[in-house]
């Protein structure tokens, strides 16, 4: 099996960007997200460029300090959680992966620090 097969078809949009914001990697979900955007053909492209201000300014930021920023948002009716975070290749930092998929808007909570907490 292809190392990254199971992310093409994955229920999640998976899109992977270089350090400079050089679009690496769109999965299948990624690509039929930003179908308006240019879909697979935004790979290549700089994805500062898709992103107008105030949210290019932040992303470069967040790119400059690596850090992770997490979040939920409401789009065409649905509840997503966008998660962007550097990610590392043999320990260097590569560029970053923004992960974004839908949750249910009554979404459960387990609190496993909880004592009888069952799940």
């Amino acid at each position: 099996m292809d190392e990254n097969a199971w992310v093409k078809e994955f229920a999640a949009a998976v899109t992977v960007c270089d350090t400079e914001g050089r679009i690496l990697e769109m999965n299948d979900r990624s690509r039929e997200t930003y179908a308006a955007e240019g879909g697979a053909a935004l790979l290549g492209t700089n994805l500062l460029d898709c992103h107008p201000e105030p949210s290019r300014s932040k992303l470069a930021a967040m790119m400059g300090e690596r850090r992770t920023n997490v979040y939920t948002i409401r789009k065409k009716g649905r509840k997503k959680l966008i998660y962007q975070a550097p990610w590392y290749k043999d320990g260097a930092y590569a560029g970053f992966v923004e992960l974004s998929l839908e949750v249910p808007w009554d979404m459960p909570h387990f609190d496993r620090d909880r004592k009888g907490s069952n799940l």
